[in-house]
């Protein structure tokens, strides 16, 4: 059997997407799939062993050059890879209309969620079986229900198994302890203040961790060097690719971050982390699985599920104001008593 799955962002998405991949080959023997996702994350579903092709597309950077010329040619090109194969099944485990669009130009029987489960609601054209899959569930058991019943197998009862294949990610090899800190976010409420990141940073150090910080854009960039410039012992990561960076965090004693797609990607690797929650609600999109922590804001307006916080901005600051609430003591705090692991000591 082979699948197509139409999974195309964010890094979050298409991360909890992979268990039910997992799933499916341990459901079906022989099962294969190819995958449709965001060219900006294309490394990902090739880490898993049952993925065969990845189909990126480039709707966001299309979005951002409409009315050109190659943008023409680009589709032309992604239609002909998209039908280059007949599938068994087309899974659309996004439920939105750009990728209902995707789903229907592909050949197969095509399946996704029904009226009640998708987040847009008039997507009826695309599909040939619809299914249900409460709104209320955890964004991984979502796709891992859609496929369990797209597919025709029980669902397991199982933890989610991410699956991927370490070896495209071996650890890095380097001498001292670390940690990393995954502090950018795209949505402003969910900022954790710049003061908290580097006092945690030096909490950090003077525990004989060094911070790793990475980055994603120029206002990340400049937090970084702002938390490293604040730090007797931490380095702002070069921009790298996602295979570089799972390196980089497979190697971790522990991940620190706000609610990113990032975070996830150390859910996946098995490192243990610690997410801020306040704007949104770990019950739906949470980390999920051994070593993963969720501290979540003590405050009347949270989660609120909105991407700028207007309490930060009648007090014009550039975070959450809930987030406040959470300390770096308690943060810190909980980092060490869950998750790093004791420092060898070498008897002479």
């Amino acid at each position: 059997m082979r699948v197509l799955i139409v999974k195309t962002s964010s890094l979050g998405d298409v991360l909890h997407t992979l268990p039910a991949v997992s799933d499916a080959s341990a459901a079906i023997s022989g099962i294969r799939f190819d995958w449709v996702v965001e060219e900006a994350f294309a490394e990902i579903p090739g880490w898993h062993p049952a993925v065969d092709r990845v189909v990126p597309v480039a709707t966001r950077r299309w979005r951002r050059q409409i009315g050109r010329v190659r943008i023409g040619s680009e589709l032309g090109c992604f239609r002909t890879m998209l039908r280059a194969r007949s599938y068994d099944y087309i899974i659309d485990a996004q439920g939105l209309l750009k990728s209902a669009v995707m789903t229907r130009m592909a050949r197969g029987r095509r399946c996704g969620l029904d009226r009640q489960s998708a987040r847009e609601r008039f997507l009826g054209f695309a599909y040939q079986q619809r299914f249900n899959v409460p709104k209320a569930m955890h964004a991984v058991d979502r796709v891992r229900h859609l496929f369990s019943q797209a597919l025709d197998y029980v669902l397991p009862q199982s933890e989610p198994q991410f699956g991927l294949d370490l070896s495209v990610s071996e650890k890095a090899t380097l001498a001292e302890p670390y940690v990393i800190f995954f502090h950018g976010t795209h949505w402003a409420s969910k900022h954790w203040p710049d003061s908290y990141w580097q006092v945690l940073a030096q909490r950090a150090n003077n525990e004989g961790y060094r911070v790793y910080l990475p980055w994603g854009n120029r206002a990340e960039q400049e937090r970084a060097h702002s938390i490293a410039a604040s730090s007797k012992d931490a380095q702002v990561v070069p921009r790298a690719s996602l295979a570089d960076l799972a390196q980089l965090l497979a190697g971790a004693q522990a991940a620190v971050a706000v609610d990113t797609g990032l975070v996830h990607l150390a859910t996946a690797l098995g490192v243990p982390s610690v997410s801020l929650y306040g704007a949104s609600d770990p019950a739906l999109t949470g980390t999920r699985g051994a070593g993963q922590i969720q501290l979540s804001v003590d405050y009347p307006c949270a989660p609120c599920l909105q991407r700028s916080c207007r309490q930060a901005s009648v007090q014009q600051i550039g975070y959450g104001a809930c987030y406040a609430s959470l300390t770096p003591d308690r943060v810190w705090r909980t980092v060490e008593d869950n998750m790093l692991r004791p420092k060898m000591v070498v008897n002479e």
